[in-house]
């Protein structure tokens, strides 16, 4: 494994962050958990979310005053915790409640509108993480110019995919995770939420011996940061350029649908189809008053006609004026 924690540089936004995403297709929920660190700020937050089978999502957010961490071994932000075991294996623990609403789109104008709040359910959620692929750093693999245009969203970027087992109990109801794809992802250095123009960031699960994770920031004059990779057979190979051959949003900042061109390491081409499913949006506005949305959602993809993929959907985009 990586090393847990990064000596931050003397910028305020300097940020460490872990995140967490899994889906279970059989029972049909899936959540994802991020915390994040800004020491120089002495700033903790943490979210977490989880799509619900029957078409409601749960929310839990917490920001906190936090300059050193990990505790121990755990990080931690308010009730959530991710802890790195032995053999690169990881646990991640939250017992809280959380707010239930109907449409995902909903879940963060609750503080306006509480009247949007369905229920308010007591979550208990150990789940563990044992993974089946080596560590991939994304900036090892990437181009000088993906790097520079890349810096305002970090440094460094690891990820690794794995089988989740554990459980859920949510309210009265009581979920047995077995078996089921996830993911984490790490990484250090600026994040500056509101000055990207735009990126895109898909976790897409065909089985144990397929997976997707492309990713891209594209500026509004041409720019690209390209990163991820193509898990297959058991082995990791880079993403070297992605071209967009179609992307479709609602009101600008929703996405609907995405067509990709992937080309790998190996001079492979792919195409990458997908659509997003329900999405929650999570705003950011700086002391400038730039504003942008970052979206979490679970989406169905499909590889050069391969369906049954299924995984994470995430977008950001800073609001045009």
């Amino acid at each position: 494994m990586e090393s847990l924690t990064h000596r931050p540089k003397n910028h305020k936004e300097w940020n460490e962050s872990y995140y967490f995403v899994f889906y279970d297709k059989k029972q049909k929920i899936g959540g994802m958990t991020r915390l994040g660190f800004k020491p120089n700020k002495e700033e903790g937050m943490t979210f977490l979310f989880l799509f619900l089978p029957d078409g409601t999502v749960a929310g839990y957010q917490a920001l906190e005053k936090k300059r050193n961490y990990p505790e121990g071994r755990s990080l931690r932000v308010g009730s959530m915790v991710h802890e790195p075991l032995s053999d690169d294996k990881w646990k991640y623990h939250f017992e809280d409640k959380m707010i239930v609403v109907r449409n995902p789109e909903d879940l963060l104008k609750i503080n306006n509108n509480p009247q949007l709040i369905l229920k308010v359910s007591p979550v208990k959620l150990d789940l563990f993480f044992t993974p089946i692929n080596e560590v991939y750093e994304y900036s090892e693999h990437m181009t000088e110019e993906s790097r520079k245009v890349g810096e305002r969203s970090g440094d460094a970027h690891w990820e690794q995919i794995a089988t989740i087992d554990g459980d859920i109990i949510f309210g009265e109801e009581r979920y047995q995770i077995k078996d089921c794809m996830g993911q984490r992802d790490h990484t250090h250095g600026i994040r500056e939420w509101t000055h990207i123009d735009y990126w895109f960031y898909y976790v897409i699960w065909f089985s144990k011996n397929l997976a997707v994770n492309p990713a891209a920031i594209i500026t509004n004059d041409g720019r690209r940061s390209i990163g991820g990779f193509i898990y297959k057979n058991g082995r990791n190979v880079p993403i070297m350029d992605i071209k967009i051959i179609d992307q479709k949003f609602r009101d600008y900042l929703i996405p609907i649908s995405s067509k990709l061109e992937l080309i790998d390491a190996l001079g492979n081409k792919y195409i990458l189809e997908g659509r997003a499913g329900p999405v929650i949006p999570v705003p950011f506005k700086d002391e400038e008053g730039n504003f942008s949305v970052l979206t979490q959602s679970f989406g169905s993809f499909k590889l050069d006609g391969l369906e049954g993929g299924y995984g994470s959907f995430e977008t950001l985009r800073k609001k045009s004026e």
